[in-house]
């Protein structure tokens, strides 16, 4: 491959980190380490829901960001309110100023960029939240500026053919040597795959191989030690 272009939030560092030092400091319960996984993986699932109609215009993004730990709660019976929500995902954006890389992420970020390999990067949401998250990262010691890419300021978003067909004509890339990685099926290994790119998904949470489509992703590995296992014997 000559360009490898990245997601960010769960697949170059551990978001459920910052989640679980969130629900610690704002819920009084003696939550499990377990419990917490739990309340994370719903979470996710609404806020990717949220986050399409937000996208769509069907919500505003303050009901996106409030609406997701909102609805994860309601699950468990875990009584919040919208000001409590507020707190907490302003409490959850303060945590995630102190995210750090997987370490071997950061190792193999030093090797392709030594071997010269056009490096990117593709993620969805807010354009001053995610680029805190990438300069918190420090990811311009690998990836230039012009090579980072935050849907919120392109206009579209994973897994839409447009933002993808958006970074080859910015990038110039070859679609046949392009790799994609990612840890969400829908929005990064469907949305890759339908742009004509090969996926590799950073499945460490596990999840099953979704049925309702025939796409499937080129690799797939559990792991950043996995993951860097397969590029740097790959490369």
């Amino acid at each position: 491959m000559d360009t490898i272009i990245f997601d960010v939030d769960d697949t170059l560092y551990d978001q459920a980190q910052s989640f679980h030092k969130t629900v610690r400091k704002l819920f009084q319960e003696p939550f499990s380490d377990e419990e917490i996984d739990e309340l994370y993986r719903a979470s996710r699932k609404y806020s990717e829901i949220l986050f399409d109609q937000s996208e769509a215009g069907e919500i505003t993004q303050f009901e996106w960001q409030t609406g997701r730990i909102m609805a994860a709660c309601k699950d468990f019976n875990i009584p919040i309110d919208t000001e409590k929500a507020t707190i907490f995902h302003e409490t959850y954006v303060t945590e995630q100023k102190n995210i750090t890389l997987f370490p071997e992420v950061e190792e193999l970020l030093n090797v392709l960029h030594k071997e010269g390999k056009q490096l990117g990067i593709l993620t969805n949401g807010e354009e001053k939240h995610q680029a805190m998250k990438m300069k918190q990262l420090n990811l311009s010691r690998w990836i230039p500026a012009e090579m980072t890419f935050i849907s919120g300021s392109i206009g579209h978003a994973k897994p839409k053919r447009e933002v993808f067909d958006f970074i080859e004509e910015k990038m110039d890339l070859d679609q046949t040597k392009t790799v994609y990685i990612g840890d969400n099926f829908e929005k990064d290994i469907i949305g890759a795959k339908q742009a004509g790119w090969q996926a590799i998904w950073m499945n460490h949470r596990k999840k099953n191989l979704p049925t309702y489509t025939t796409y499937k992703p080129d690799k797939e590995v559990h792991s950043a030690k996995e993951l860097l296992e397969l590029l740097v014997k790959k490369a």
